[in-house]
């Protein structure tokens, strides 16, 4: 019976047009918010990352096909991963800056404090830190952001093609000016928030000066406590537009339209 038989060149010919998309694709779902998730199965991610390999697979250019056992191959591979890792993190990044702004105006509500008090996290994160981060994850669903970032990774294909190097791809990817982002944004979401406590703690002093005998400190916290709550509640709807300008950056850096 004849043996069936393929050189080295054919199997890469059959590979490498999926490969080394699946390898970009794999970094982005391990580091990216909601694919990265805990609560996702590794052979979850794998499946999915090799899914979309296939489908985006036609739309891709040539990408080239060098030996196994070729340190280019090995090269590949590291700006494969890299790449999608840096795409991962600037989709992180949007998370962030939803998260620091929580974190501002927990610490404008005094809640912060409880959150060394919380042993899942140590006093790393404050409640209303979490819960916009909750917050920023549903918008991100539900403005389809995950669809975004999977038209992102095929895009980054034709602006970061394969071969061209780990240090020319990452220097055309502006992390350091996307980490700027975290602190104007987050600051321009807390900022109402920030103001609206700020007037609530000046009319404290005022009634401290006014009345001496009022224990401010026993009526201050409950005060800032229900404010802030009720300015989260009325300042939630706005948080769309804010995270629709973020994924639109992320959507420019890779050329998406």
């Amino acid at each position: 019976m004849p043996s069936l038989t393929f050189t080295e060149a054919q199997l890469m010919g059959w590979l490498a047009p999926v490969w080394w998309p699946f390898l970009r694709i794999l970094a982005v779902l391990g580091t990216a918010p909601v694919f990265s998730a805990r609560s996702v199965p590794l052979r979850t991610r794998i499946g999915l990352a090799l899914v979309l390999a296939v489908c985006i697979q036609p739309a891709l250019p040539a990408t080239p096909m060098p030996a196994l056992n070729s340190p280019t191959a090995l090269a590949t591979v590291v700006q494969q991963l890299a790449i999608g890792v840096a795409i991962g993190l600037a989709a992180r990044i949007m998370m962030a800056a939803v998260e620091m702004a929580g974190e501002i105006v927990g610490l404008q509500m005094g809640l912060n404090f409880a959150g060394f008090f919380d042993p899942a996290t140590g006093g790393q994160s404050s409640t209303v830190g979490r819960f916009y981060g909750n917050a920023m994850v549903l918008l991100f669903i539900v403005l389809n952001g995950h669809l975004m970032l999977i038209e992102a990774v095929a895009a980054s294909f034709v602006a970061l093609p394969v071969g061209d190097g780990t240090t020319a791809a990452l220097q055309r990817m502006p992390l350091h000016e996307l980490g700027g982002l975290i602190f104007g944004y987050g600051l321009w979401i807390a900022l109402p928030l920030v103001v609206l406590l700020l007037f609530v703690n000046v009319v404290l002093g005022i009634i401290s000066r006014i009345a001496p005998q009022m224990n401010v400190f026993a009526i201050g916290f409950p005060l800032t406590l229900s404010v802030g709550l009720v300015g989260v509640a009325a300042s939630l709807p706005l948080l769309d537009e804010p995270v629709r300008q973020l994924l639109q950056r992320l959507a420019a850096l890779y050329g998406v339209g």
